[in-house]
């Protein structure tokens, strides 16, 4: 039988991880929820903002929190970029089209980052990197109490977002009614691409708060992404609330199922909860019928 303290100290780790977690499927349950496409090229997207944090870095010397400002835009800017001149003309409006383009993305994404970097892991050391903080008598990695919290502020101003501004309100009538939203006068295609952008700028922002304490190669988003359409679905499509509280579930039971079963295994108990949902709850947590 586990130590209570060890088994606060996992579940502490569990949430800050889940943090991150919910924040990249923050980006794809908007998505979902506004253009109601499952991007399949979200995790090689990641990848992409892992790089970026990456050589800002190494090349001059930028600190991945200090990037913040950097890639955030850079990634809304690609999102609506790939959204208006790619993925919708492409698509022709056709759901299974959209898909394939997606998939397609991701495939010369990976390749051409593995090709221009090799399957080298890249990781970069700052001050701070291991660094820890006393929570309660848990020692807790810095980096990770810093992208918790940080995840909770980016979805805050998500929330805000979508819920406050006139931007939003227009988000949530696409969502809701493309045609009806289309006759009263807003611009469809371009509340798709704000939507894309600010998916993609989610992940900007996840990967400031990953890299100082995680690693890049043209391979790591694959296991972000699975775990993200997991929490959308756990939580419910196009749900913020749940995308928040289903990363939070996730991170806590990766990091329980690891501390009994190994690290190799831990994730057996996120799909086992994936499947008792499916089961029981086929909406998700916070979906709606």
């Amino acid at each position: 039988m586990l130590d209570f303290p060890i088994l606060f100290a996992s579940f502490l780790n569990g949430l800050t991880q889940g943090a991150v977690y919910a924040l990249v499927a923050l980006g794809l349950t908007l998505i979902y929820g506004v253009l109601h496409i499952i991007n399949f090229a979200h995790g090689a997207l990641l990848m992409a903002a892992l790089y970026g944090v990456f050589f800002l870095h190494a090349r001059l010397g930028i600190d991945p929190y200090a990037a913040l400002p950097v890639m955030v835009p850079a990634m809304f800017a690609l999102g609506y970029g790939l959204q208006r001149f790619v993925v919708g003309r492409a698509g022709h409006g056709r759901d299974e089209n959209t898909l394939l383009v997606t998939l397609g993305l991701a495939i010369v994404l990976e390749n051409a980052a593995l090709a221009a970097f090799k399957s080298d892991t890249r990781t970069i050391e700052t001050a701070y990197t291991f660094s820890t903080v006393n929570i309660a008598g848990a020692m807790i990695a810095v980096p990770k109490v810093v992208a918790f919290f940080g995840a909770l502020v980016v979805a805050a101003l998500m929330l805000l977002l979508v819920s406050r501004t006139d931007l939003g309100r227009a988000i949530r009538a696409v969502a809701k009614e493309p045609q009806g939203a289309r006759l009263v006068g807003i611009d469809v295609e371009h509340v798709f691409a704000m939507s894309f952008g600010i998916g993609l700028a989610c992940l900007g922002a996840a990967a400031c708060f990953l890299l100082p304490a995680y690693y890049v190669n043209p391979q790591v988003g694959n296991g972000f992404v699975l775990i993200a359409f997991t929490i959308v679905v756990l939580g419910g499509m196009g749900s913020f609330t749940g995308a928040l509280a289903g990363g939070f579930i996730v991170g806590a039971i990766e990091s329980l199922g690891g501390l009994w079963l190994g690290e190799s295994l831990g994730q057996i108990g996120i799909f086992l909860v994936f499947i008792a949902i499916l089961l029981f709850r086929p909406r998700g947590l916070f979906g709606r019928a």
